[in-house]
């Protein structure tokens, strides 16, 4: 039994190719093996960076994508890249999350998915965000 990886064009390239600017295309799937079974993929950073779109100062944090596949799966290392590419924009936590769920249902069309920012205390405050999707029917 061997993986389709025929679609995958991250694997082996190196940081100086990654993108500056967030871009969902990045976000590459593969076929899930098992479709006919539901079971949960979670993938986790506690690296993930953004800025606060007011002070342009850091926002640190973990993601957490938890998702029942369907026909596709994420596949990881294009994962990383997509979150990595957060790093120079600004945009709110909330915001962040959200968007990070739409970009991931959009791509891979789960089953359920939930995306859950858990963000470090600046000014004396940490902030989590989750934000859910489940298929209808």
């Amino acid at each position: 039994m061997h993986d389709d990886t025929s679609s995958l064009t991250l694997l082996g390239r190196t940081k100086a190719d990654y993108p500056s600017r967030v871009d969902s295309d990045i976000l590459e799937t593969f076929p899930n093996r098992f479709p006919q079974r539901d079971y949960q993929v979670v993938m986790a950073t506690d690296e993930f960076t953004s800025l606060c779109p007011v002070t342009g100062q850091p926002d640190y944090g973990t993601i957490e994508v938890r998702y029942v596949p369907d026909q596709q799966c994420i596949e990881s290392k294009s994962l990383k890249i997509y979150l990595f590419s957060y790093r120079q924009e600004p945009t709110f936590m909330e915001t962040v999350v959200n968007r990070i769920l739409d970009d991931l249902v959009a791509r891979c069309s789960p089953r359920q998915m939930k995306v859950t920012g858990r963000f470090k205390a600046r000014g004396g405050i940490a902030i989590d965000v989750a934000a859910e999707y489940s298929r209808e029917g």
